[in-house]
């Protein structure tokens, strides 16, 4: 890879130094959110797996035609500042962060083209994956998934045969022996929204880093990591993201259930402290565990496949060598057999 000459480094250094400039300030909440949200702090490794991701694929980026597109980076950039503007007329966060990626895209597609953005796909979606949503989405996931994961756990209660009463995201339970109900409210923290978003961003990581490669795997033939939809590889990252949602709210519905039925064994207070903060651990690993299982059952499918297919492959291949030795045969033996036999060779 060839090393830049220091008098073309002024430029990208002055569009980072612009670009840091205009959106310092959103760059500082947005840092302050990744370290004080634990929502969001798988964040604060995003930088750095970008940067991973950049330095792995230089090559390829550095191979890339670049076709710049200055009318349509220069719309994309006009559009990313009157986002910002208006985020901040509203003092809308989210407007304000989506600007920034918006900014990034332009940048990109006025420099290098579209080309290059399309190699740089996975590197912008973990960067949106980073960036909060609003408050009033957040809300209309979390509590739904509040109501799932108490319900679960009366459900799971009942098998054990232990009187309960549901309100809502609140659970009235008798704990044994006790001689008043107690009171177990699944709050927001235990809706399953914080490994859900931490588990969707492991799952696009996951399938990048493990992602088939080749023809037929990915379409790396063409530099793009998005394929279209007949690859293999794009159905195995769809289904690996896409697995990581009811994985996440399944493993956090079996949390709050388990944490119901020890309640009513050892007390409420099992809901709080050291068995809460590892439980929560333990569903991580368990929901981890589980995405990398469907990753190992969609390569062992898709190399039965692709197996198969090869091995089809390689007996036609095997075949056609066959034919063109069988049909080089008799002109090879006319410099020594007679005519005669050349010609009942030909007949048979």
């Amino acid at each position: 890879m060839s090393v830049p000459s220091p008098r073309f480094l002024w430029k990208p250094v002055a569009v980072a130094a612009a670009l840091a400039f205009v959106y310092y300030s959103v760059l500082a909440k947005l840092g302050d959110t990744w370290w004080n949200d634990e929502n969001y702090s798988h964040g604060l490794l995003i930088p750095a797996i970008i940067g991973y991701i950049l330095w792995l694929e230089r090559d390829r980026l550095a191979r890339a035609v670049q076709k710049p597109a200055g009318i349509w980076g220069g719309l994309l950039v006009v559009a990313a500042i009157l986002g910002l503007w208006v985020g901040t007329a509203g003092a809308e966060l989210y407007i304000q962060r989506m600007s920034l990626v918006l900014m990034l895209v332009g940048v990109t597609v006025y420099f290098w083209g579209w080309r290059l953005l399309r190699l740089l796909a996975v590197p912008f979606g973990l960067l949106i994956l980073a960036i909060p949503i609003p408050a009033i989405i957040f809300n209309k996931i979390a509590f739904p998934l509040q109501l799932f994961a108490s319900k679960c756990a009366v459900w799971a209660m009942r098998l054990f045969d232990i009187p309960v009463l549901r309100q809502g995201n609140v659970i009235e339970l008798m704990p044994k022996g006790g001689r008043e109900t107690k009171r177990l409210e699944v709050v927001e923290a235990c809706s399953g929204i914080r490994s859900l978003m931490t588990l969707l961003t492991l799952a696009v990581v996951f399938a990048y880093f493990t992602r088939p490669r080749g023809k037929g795997g990915d379409g790396d033939g063409g530099g793009r990591w998005l394929p279209n939809l007949k690859s293999y590889g794009f159905w195995r990252a769809a289904i690996l993201v896409g697995s990581a949602v009811p994985i996440a709210i399944l493993t956090n519905a079996l949390r709050v259930s388990g944490t119901g039925v020890l309640s009513h064994y050892y007390g409420t207070e099992v809901a709080d402290g050291f068995f809460h903060t590892f439980s929560g651990w333990v569903v991580y690993i368990v929901a981890f565990l589980l995405l990398f299982a469907v990753g190992w059952l969609l390569d062992k499918v898709g190399r039965r496949g692709s197996g198969d297919g090869d091995s089809g492959g390689g007996r036609s291949v095997a075949t056609a060598k066959q034919a063109k030795v069988v049909k080089a045969e008799p002109a090879a033996s006319t410099q020594t057999a007679p005519a005669g036999v050349i010609q009942a060779k030909g007949v048979e």
